[in-house]
């Protein structure tokens, strides 16, 4: 494993025809070096497809949606870029934008380019050549949960992005709308969740506040420096970037915070390395937002489950796709666990909030 982050060989049946793509880069970079970049491709291909495009005089990502049908509102490149562009002189960890083409001719989608942010990615483990000592795991933990209450404190008005959500209303809208999706993809091996959407319908407060929230806020990312690797100096995929309650936001960072000590199903869909020692606890953290914000978190453990439902119908939605044979990738085979032991800290949660 590499300590920056690299791209690998192109995935069969999503090469990239750069030629077009480097003599439509030419109109907006009219001084890339004479020869073809070098092409890599990005691990992963669930979300956007991202190609690392590397000239030798300008390091390059092209951002692409999936081929294929999608749905209404997802992967869309036009909203992403102009979300990044926007935000970009308000919050410096956005990569610098250069241009949007949507010209299917060019690849057959939309897309767009961006300037590389060469760093480390904190997946679920951290790099093996990467070394750190507790203090340095405390400090990255918590530059990182900065970086997240920065965002939250833009002034999204003076960015011009008042149209990228619908604002006040979100906390119901949330779980109103995950409530109908697990409906739709509830299997008959799975509890049905009847009661925890009842106390979440029961228990929803008023928006906290209205804020640019990423939506998807992990680790894996972030950009660290490869010289200074707890200091975070980029934070990448906002295709589900919206306006919405900070604390919701979150919600459901803690709910991807898996801890050293949470039981063994849990243990094994971890995708950060939040069980190092040095790592704040869910309760540490909640501790540390509302000291850095001035924020009073009066029924933390309304957000606490809401994220937590959020992240079992995510699950539910890729098992749902195995259990009807819509895919037949083995690692989706045991998600219906995953969801029941989602569904007992749920239970857990509520339980200990009733005291």
């Amino acid at each position: 494993m590499a300590l920056i982050d690299q791209g690998g060989s192109i995935r069969h049946g999503e090469e990239l025809d750069i030629q077009k793509v480097d003599r439509w880069l030419r109109q907006h970079l009219p001084d890339l070096a004479q020869e073809l970049p070098e092409v890599t491709q990005y691990s992963g291909g669930a979300s956007n497809w991202t190609y690392h495009l590397k000239y030798a005089n300008h390091d390059l990502i092209l951002r692409r949606p999936p081929a294929g049908t999608k749905a209404k509102g997802a992967h869309d490149m036009v909203r992403e870029y102009n979300i990044q562009k926007q935000l970009k002189d308000a919050y410096p960890a956005v990569p610098e934008m250069i241009a949007l083409c949507q010209d299917d001719a060019i690849i057959g989608c939309e897309f767009y380019i961006m300037r590389r942010i060469e760093g480390i990615i904190p997946r679920a483990n951290l790099p093996k050549e990467l070394t750190m000592t507790k203090d340095e795991v405390h400090t990255l933990c918590t530059n990182t949960l900065d970086q997240l209450i920065a965002l939250h404190q833009v002034d999204y008005r003076a960015a011009g992005l008042e149209s990228i959500g619908k604002g006040s209303g979100y906390c119901k809208r949330q779980v109103d709308g995950w409530s109908g999706r697990y409906e739709k993809v509830k299997t008959w091996n799975v509890p049905s969740y009847k009661g925890i959407r009842q106390w979440l319908a029961d228990h929803t407060p008023e928006d906290s506040a209205t804020c640019v929230i990423h939506n998807d806020w992990r680790f894996d990312n972030v950009v660290l420096d490869p010289t200074q690797p707890t200091q975070v100096i980029g934070v990448l995929d906002w295709e589900m970037a919206t306006l919405g309650d900070p604390l919701m936001e979150l919600g459901n960072v803690l709910a991807y915070w898996i801890q050293s000590n949470d039981d063994i199903i849990l243990r094994k869909m971890r995708r950060q390395p939040t069980h190092l020692p040095g790592m704040l606890t869910r309760s540490e953290v909640v501790d540390y937002y509302q000291q850095k914000t001035g924020v009073e978190i009066k029924n933390w453990a309304f957000y606490e489950v809401a994220g937590l439902f959020r992240v079992a119908v995510i699950a539910q939605q890729i098992y749902y796709r195995y259990h009807h044979k819509q895919t037949d990738n083995p690692a989706f085979k045991n998600f219906w666990l995953i969801n029941w032991a989602i569904w007992r800290r749920c239970r857990q949660t509520i339980a200990a909030s009733r005291g």
